[in-house]
């Protein structure tokens, strides 16, 4: 029985298996190789959307129009990741929820690269749906691997799994991005579809060296429980069939028929999750407080990322049509400006994680509020620097490079000031009943914000220029106080933490 338990430990890469990877369990080679070809697939997409909807041998879009439709997008994947935990939790388990995302995200791809304008908005849906399942679940995986919260590997595992996400944020702007840009757009979606491809088929042969815990569903649902939730599923499904089937024959639809409904979706459901945790009675007192603290820090989160996610849509547009996109001059692809994130976080994330460190051990480093204060400085900061390039494309001059990379690398330090904090201080503040969910809620704050800059600049709705100089300044000078606030209520916030620091 020994020799049975040593030989299946050494299957599956669960702690002490004597082969690894880098140190760490077979099994995060797998992870880490799926995660880095659907990031691959994910960031090339993304880095090609707005140009697509935007040029004239695309769908010719406005600006307006693809700014919401990207903001819209970006909501949807991060609102569904809390589906997506749901599904793993009760039906499928992690790994199995992983395959079904991979198949969904590649069908996604695939729908995209077809030279049809109908089928477009189906492909970007099924995108989403299938990245909100993989996103909830792949990272969970990881920590399956090692021997709990407190096995010596288990910061250094996740480096390693957060360093393939890069890798493949990184590549895929520059080989998706030429492609589609250079040679053909539908043939750039079709390279993100082969490299979710790859992602699959390596995560299928890998499984085996997983831990058998990815494969338990945690809270199983009982077989009447099933067919009343799917009774109630397919009840709420054929609200919306019936009601756009009415639309569509009468000739009415439009896309903001669909968009504005799930936009605000997008900004009604963070809401609703977190009032209906906050007033659960289960709570006790110090779990109320530190509520009560998570939700000053959901809303900075919110407004961090309404503006910093414009660098994939807003920034992108204005770099497509007012910016000089070369150096020394040589002319390069537009969608390159979205490997400058994933290449500085590569460069920059080692350093902050030393900073702290060093600030740490002479008890000096800067409390959960200060550097989210100092975040929101930063994101404001960016998009002050954005009025100079503005206001050089405004004189009918083309903006430099180095502007927008400069905007980028401000924003980078932002988010490595906010993001990786965010995590870590929602998993410290978490009330116990729901541990496994506040990670789904955190993300949230991305879906509020993308919703917000969707409402903004659809012009069935708030009609604003977000790319001009007026509401850019706006939106700075709003991040700014916030970030202000924050920084002089941080005494009140820090009471209502509690014990967490």
């Amino acid at each position: 029985m020994a020799s049975s338990l040593t030989k299946d430990s050494a299957d599956r890469g669960t702690p002490g298996d004597e082969r690894t990877f880098f140190g760490h369990p077979r099994g995060l080679a797998t992870l880490f190789m799926t995660e880095m070809w659907e990031r691959f697939s994910y960031y090339g997409m993304k880095a090609l959307l707005p140009l697509y909807l935007v040029a004239p041998n695309g769908l010719d879009l406005g600006a307006a129009a693809t700014i919401t439709i990207t903001a819209v997008y970006g909501s949807m994947v991060y609102l569904l990741t809390l589906p997506g935990g749901w599904i793993a939790d009760r039906f499928l388990g992690p790994r199995r929820t992983v395959a079904v995302a991979g198949v969904v995200i590649m069908l996604g791809h695939l729908t995209l690269a077809l030279p049809s304008a109908g089928v477009f908005y189906l492909g970007l849906a099924l995108v989403a749906i299938g990245s909100g399942l993989l996103k909830a679940n792949i990272s969970t995986m990881v920590g399956h691997l090692y021997d709990g919260p407190n096995d010596p590997r288990r910061d250094g595992g996740f480096t390693v799994f957060y360093i393939g996400i890069n890798a493949g944020a990184f590549a895929a702007p520059l080989a998706i991005g030429t492609v589609g840009e250079r040679v053909n757009w539908h043939l750039g979606f079709g390279m993100a579809a082969v490299g979710m491809a790859l992602g699959l088929a390596q995560f299928l042969l890998g499984s085996r060296h997983l831990s058998e815990r990815s494969d338990i569903v945690p809270t199983p649902m009982p077989a009447a429980e099933k067919s009343a939730v799917l009774r109630k599923a397919l009840l709420w499904l054929a609200v919306p069939v019936v009601f756009y089937g009415v639309v569509g024959l009468s000739g009415h639809y439009t896309v903001n028929w669909a968009v504005i409904p799930v936009t605000l979706i997008g900004l009604i459901v963070p809401i609703w999750v977190i009032a209906r945790i906050k007033r659960d009675r289960d709570l006790d007192t110090a779990e109320q407080s530190k509520m009560s603290a998570f939700v000053w820090f959901f809303v900075a989160a919110a407004i961090f990322w309404m503006i910093y996610d414009q660098g994939a849509s807003t920034l992108a547009v204005f770099a497509s049509e007012s910016a000089d996109n070369s150096v020394l001059g040589w002319e390069f692809p537009v969608s390159w400006y979205q490997s400058l994130n994933p290449l500085m976080i590569m460069a920059a994330a080692p350093v902050f994680a030393w900073l702290w460190v060093w600030l740490n051990r002479r008890g000096k480093e800067p409390s959960t509020i200060v550097k989210f204060s100092a975040a929101l400085l930063l994101i404001g900061a960016s998009f002050f620097l954005f009025l100079a390039p503005l206001a050089i494309a405004g004189d009918g001059e083309k903006a430099a490079a180095l502007w927008i990379a400069g905007i980028y690398f401000v924003q980078t330090l932002g988010e490595l000031t906010l993001s990786p904090v965010g995590l870590s201080v929602t998993t410290k503040m978490a009330p116990v009943k729901y541990a496994s969910q506040m990670m789904g809620v955190w993300f949230l704050a991305v879906s509020a914000g993308d919703s917000v800059t969707a409402l903004l600049s659809n012009e069935a709705v708030g009609g604003v220029n977000l790319d001009r100089a007026g509401f850019v300044a706006v939106e700075a000078t709003l991040a700014a106080l916030a970030g202000v606030a924050l920084y002089l209520y941080r005494n009140k916030v820090k009471r209502l933490m509690g014990d967490v620091h």
